[in-house]
């Protein structure tokens, strides 16, 4: 049973620990895998074991076969790891073998519509018990890393890179996020838990910037502090008070540029780091990515990658049995 390949390897130990808010593992956590699909056939079949009433009776148990999992349109994959652990549990709810899974893409892989991504043998009835939770999951992921692509291409030489957000889909952030990284882009942080991010209504709670970031680093001394500014004053105030990063928020081209190059001129004065990781968010379109990305800002953070990125179809189609001799 071969294994789809992960988007990317992971870096060597010594190699400088990124300051933005990053996660580029590869892999997705085998454990979250297991819950997820467990709950997604739950939705689809009730509680385990649960049982799909169309399949089981048209379909007898000891019929078997292959199965294609074929892309549709054009687009970038990811998310096949689910394929496996989808027909491993849908078998061992119903009592059946496994299916056998032949990968012939990676997550990651550019593909184009009609590919084939891999085959599944096995269980007639686990195939398409299966066949809809499995392209629930991979097609979202798929979607994401399409949409991801698109702009890794657009920035592609201008030094900037693009970020994902926390505008996920709830119980999906893990998947969603993998699929960025496929994709070609580069993970944020991953929740509330691990980096601070100090907006506009948490420093009125605060009383001011300064204090906000005071507050955090006595409470959650380990964990890096970002700042949202508006406006190259706040940009400014921000740093001064001890930001590692800012970000950037609706700012228009001249304004933003602007804003990077005061940044720029404070950088390693006063105990301001030697490098300000700048983020630019907030009305960002896929035809501004390259005029964005030359005001001289690291990162672009765009919540579309994960909150309305289509998905890219995908199917799965039984193959017709070879005719009795």
């Amino acid at each position: 049973m071969s294994t789809p390949a992960q988007p990317r390897p992971e870096p060597s130990s010594d190699a400088p620990a990124p300051r933005v808010p990053t996660r580029v593992e590869p892999g997705l956590d085998p454990a979250w895998v297991t819950e997820t699909v467990a709950r997604a056939l739950d939705e689809d079949l009730g509680a385990a074991p649960g049982r799909d009433v169309t399949t089981q009776a048209t379909v007898p148990s000891s019929a078997t076969g292959t199965a294609h999992l074929v892309a549709r349109a054009d687009g970038v994959v990811a998310g096949l790891v689910v394929v496996e652990e989808v027909t491993r549990q849908v078998a061992e709810r119903f009592g059946l073998p496994r299916v056998e899974v032949t990968f012939v893409a990676s997550d990651g892989e550019a593909v184009g519509r009609g590919r084939v991504l891999a085959a599944l043998t096995g269980p007639v009835q686990v195939l398409l018990t299966a066949e809809r939770t499995l392209l629930n999951l991979a097609s979202r992921a798929s979607g994401v890393a399409t949409a991801t692509r698109a702009w890794a291409r657009e920035l592609a030489g201008t030094g900037a890179q693009v970020l994902d957000t926390r505008k996920t889909t709830p119980g999906l952030r893990a998947l969603e996020k993998y699929a960025v990284r496929a994709g070609g882009g580069t993970n944020k942080r991953m929740g509330l838990y691990d980096v601070a991010m100090v907006k506009d209504n948490h420093v009125v709670a605060a009383g001011s910037v300064s204090a906000a970031i005071d507050a955090i680093r006595r409470t959650f001394p380990d964990v890096l502090v970002q700042v949202e500014a508006d406006t190259t004053a706040q940009a400014l105030e921000a740093v001064s008070a001890g930001a590692d990063f800012l970000l950037l928020d609706n700012m228009p081209t001249p304004v933003l540029a602007e804003t990077v190059a005061a940044v720029r001129a404070l950088e390693g004065t006063d105990g301001v780091p030697a490098k300000v990781e700048l983020e630019a968010t907030g009305n960002l379109t896929l035809d501004r990515a390259r005029e964005v990305a030359g005001t001289g800002v690291d990162y672009l953070s765009v919540g579309a990658l994960t909150h309305s990125a289509p998905i890219l179809d995908l199917a799965l189609d039984l193959l017709p049995a070879p005719p009795s001799r």
